[in-house]
């Protein structure tokens, strides 16, 4: 399972995300940097870049991570960044499953990148977490999934799960596309992940058959249960926070408007400091440019 965690992507991580996040790094005094999302796998620099910023410090309290997000222009080319920041402590106890959150071990069982580090200790330590989140992911997987099946029938009803437990709005067949853009990062990982959590299995060519008796899957369930229950009123929380919280909202909003409309929104100082305020003049602005538009 190290091996694996530390392997480095497929995809060559571009220098000019490395610079990024040694950036937001040094901003924060992080002990780390994680990168991941689609942009990972493509090496795109297009659209939003995902960071997870890891700061030192023990388990934090009340709602986490903190949400940002940061513009940067190297060497000529516009860079945008949405960034959650924690503690590593915070980090780990969610990825073992300690915490009712299940974003941090559904999330990290997919493929990230350590792109910065402030030691080696710091990436090791980093690591142990990665490789604690595959290991709770590959429990939950077991235990929701057949008797027996294919590496992808279990993390297949892992996502699936974890997507009915969130507020998030996902087409069908989500999970299969996670699983066919990221082949090479599942191949193996589950074998991996249940030899690292002390879970026998037997295995012929495809099919894996773990053994995991009833009184185990039990319990895993009902650890499952609550956060299932918890999991939507969590990001609703979560959402109400970062309408207050979240650093340069008003730049993000406005960049995705024009993406996605080709209307430019000017970001004032006014709507920089309340985005929630400002939105529903920023709607009236949008429906103006529109319906001006259709006329033309």
């Amino acid at each position: 399972m190290a091996a694996r965690i530390g392997a480095p992507p497929d995809q060559p991580i571009h220098p000019y995300v490395s610079a990024f996040a040694e950036i937001l790094a040094r901003d924060s005094n992080a002990l780390a940097v994680l990168f991941y999302g689609s942009n990972l796998r493509t090496g795109s620099l297009e659209g939003v870049l995902d960071f997870y910023v890891l700061l030192p410090g023990g388990v934090e309290s009340g709602i986490w991570p903190r949400v940002s997000y940061r513009e940067l222009t190297h060497d000529g080319v516009d860079l945008r960044a949405k960034i959650a920041t924690m503690t590593i402590g915070t980090f780990a106890a969610a990825a073992r499953g300690e915490t009712i959150d299940t974003t941090i071990w559904a999330r990290f069982v997919q493929p990230s990148a350590l792109v910065w580090q402030r030691d080696p200790q710091s990436g090791a330590e980093v690591r142990r977490a990665l490789s604690a989140a595959a290991r709770t992911a590959a429990r939950l997987a077991v235990a929701l999934g057949p008797e027996q099946g294919s590496e992808e029938d279990y993390w297949r009803a892992l996502f699936q799960a974890t997507y009915r437990a969130e507020l998030r709005v996902e087409k069908p067949g989500r999970e299969d596309s996670i699983l066919s853009a990221n082949r090479a990062h599942f191949r193996g990982l589950l074998p991996s992940a249940l030899r690292d959590a002390g879970i026998g299995f037997s295995q012929e060519g495809d099919i894996i058959a773990p053994r995991m008796n009833a009184a185990e899957k039990g319990r895993i369930r009902r650890w499952w249960r609550k956060r299932r229950r918890l999991g939507k009123p969590l990001n609703i929380v979560r959402l109400i926070r970062a309408t207050t919280t979240f650093e340069g909202a008003a730049r993000y909003a406005a960049w995705k408007i024009e993406r996605h409309t080709g209307i430019a929104i000017e970001v004032t100082p006014w709507r920089e400091n309340h985005p929630v305020l400002a939105a529903p003049g920023v709607a009236w602005t949008l429906w103006r440019a529109r319906r001006k538009a259709g006329r033309a």
